[in-house]
């Protein structure tokens, strides 16, 4: 894993030549006993301007792509390929809005390697201002039923030759009562059904949760009959990138708040309580499927005791019963988030 310098405006900075030095990265994997990698496929280095087949395929990235998984296999490396990362092609943005139009899911995501979109933060400066109210709620709905439709046609048409395996990740923290009131008990069930149970409801139970729905109300998609056993169980497995916990309580109903996804659970959370930490206990409590723990990451100078108390916390989870079958750290290299 090579490291070259590039000048920036007068600064240095560094990266990964994981482009060019693709055997040499493998060779260090496996060195060090690693038994998976788990990367990203930039949607628009396959499909540079974001549409199916007939949009140009991009042959170089295809060949990256292809040269890497080689590369994997033939080392005994198990690739576990993530189809989105946060980087939807500009065109379908200014074309539809991305993942607030349905048409994305139809014309592109489904059929080849297409991705959620964004939502606009009413703070300006932040990015476009739009309806936080509601388009949180339409990227993630649209993002479930481009999902469940991927899903669908892998299943349909590549599972039974590929023998492989399709899944989805979601991110949740875990949260923990502020005080020994009824209110903060029920402000750690609404932060868990606003993070967690807004993806994980779907997925098993054909709905999004009452909490949402209550405090929500008609902003809040719903799922067609067919939508809804379309999105429910469609994964062979649930990726968890699990960050942290905090404690959570009340916040009273106000007319002078901003209406937006940050602010309708009526929730304050905070990682310490009166100067003192909240723990890391939070992992063994998520999570009940097959599930794949994906994202951890701290500084260098504590990083074998953070790994070392999160993994003895994932046995715990495993010892309770969860279905654990990986843990991913992140990452291979450092990107400093």
């Amino acid at each position: 894993m090579k490291v070259h310098e590039m000048k920036m405006e007068g600064d240095q900075a560094y990266g990964t030549l994981s482009l060019t030095c693709i055997q040499e990265d493998v060779k260090i994997m496996k060195e060090m006993g690693l038994d998976a990698y788990r990367f990203s496929i930039s949607w628009t280095r396959i499909l540079p301007n974001g549409r199916s087949i007939s949009g140009g395929i991009n042959k170089e990235g295809v060949n990256y792509y292809n040269n890497l998984i080689n590369e994997l296999i033939s080392n005994g490396l198990k690739p576990f390929v993530t189809l989105f990362h946060w980087d939807s092609p500009q065109a379908l943005e200014d074309k539809y809005g991305g993942f607030l139009s349905e048409n994305i899911i139809v014309g592109g995501y489904a059929s080849a390697i297409l991705a959620p979109g964004r939502c606009s933060p009413y703070e300006v400066g932040h990015g476009p201002v739009g309806d936080s109210s509601r388009e949180p709620y339409v990227v993630a709905h649209d993002q479930l039923l481009a999902h469940a439709a991927t899903v669908t046609i892998y299943k349909l048409n590549y599972q039974a030759h590929q023998n492989g395996k399709i899944g989805i990740t979601i991110n949740s923290n875990w949260y923990v009562p502020f005080s020994k009131s009824r209110s903060s008990d029920d402000s750690v069930q609404r932060s868990l059904d606003f993070m967690y149970g807004w993806f994980m409801d779907p997925l098993v139970l054909r709905g999004y949760p009452l909490n949402m729905r209550v405090y929500v109300g008609n902003r809040l998609p719903e799922f067609t009959k067919e939508q809804s056993q379309m999105v429910k169980g469609s994964f062979d497995f649930i990726g968890l990138n699990y960050y942290t916990s905090n404690y959570a309580r009340n916040i009273p109903f106000s007319n002078m708040v901003n209406v937006s996804y940050n602010t309708d659970a009526h929730v304050a959370q905070t990682g310490d309580r009166n100067g003192i930490l909240i723990g890391r206990q939070g992992l063994t409590s998520l999570a009940n499927a097959t599930v794949l723990s994906l994202e951890e990451a701290l500084k260098d100078d504590v990083r074998v005791d953070f790994y070392k108390k999160h993994l003895i916390y994932l046995e715990r989870a495993i010892k309770k019963g969860v279905d654990v079958r990986g843990y991913f750290a992140w990452s291979l290299l450092d990107n400093f988030e």
